[in-house]
């Protein structure tokens, strides 16, 4: 992998490309590492299984000492792709409480921010493809030779 990011990349077993390729990459990129999956009401109500991590979502923590708790998102940290939840905070051993950092693939989206027109707007549902049965060869076959001979 050379120096520079390229984002026609292709994937490396490597860990060790994997990472300088998440560090190296542009913000505008980087936003996109700030996907964190939905919760299933709002995966059926806009047709997505997860969506970037905005100031203000609701979300529950998946992973880690803090599972299961719920808080509001109040920082967002794209260069370093992490995210501060509003009220859970770690106490360090003088008793001085800070803000807890959390990747947001160990979160899940509960609410999201709606005051947001222009996300909102990209939120719509996308229509869910329906698909046909198939059908076997051999009716194909049957349905192309009966339509040849009404043809003659």
């Amino acid at each position: 992998m050379k120096s520079k990011f390229n984002k026609s990349w292709n994937s490396s077993v490597q860990p060790r490309k994997q990472v300088k390729f998440r560090a190296n990459a542009p913000n505008h990129i980087k936003r996109k590492f700030m996907a964190a999956p939905l919760d299933k009401p709002l995966r059926e109500k806009y047709g997505r299984r997860s969506i970037e991590v905005r100031k203000g979502d609701e979300v529950k923590v998946m992973r880690g000492k803090f599972a299961k708790k719920l808080g509001k998102v109040g920082v967002v940290d794209v260069t370093h792709t992490r995210i501060q939840i509003d009220g859970l905070q770690r106490a360090k051993k003088g008793g001085e409480k800070l803000e807890t950092w959390f990747n947001p693939s160990n979160v899940k989206i509960v609410g999201l921010y709606e005051d947001d027109s222009r996300r909102m707007k990209n939120l719509k549902k996308k229509p869910v493809k329906v698909e046909e049965p198939k059908k076997e060869k051999a009716e194909v076959k049957k349905e192309t030779k009966e339509n040849k001979m009404e043809k003659k």
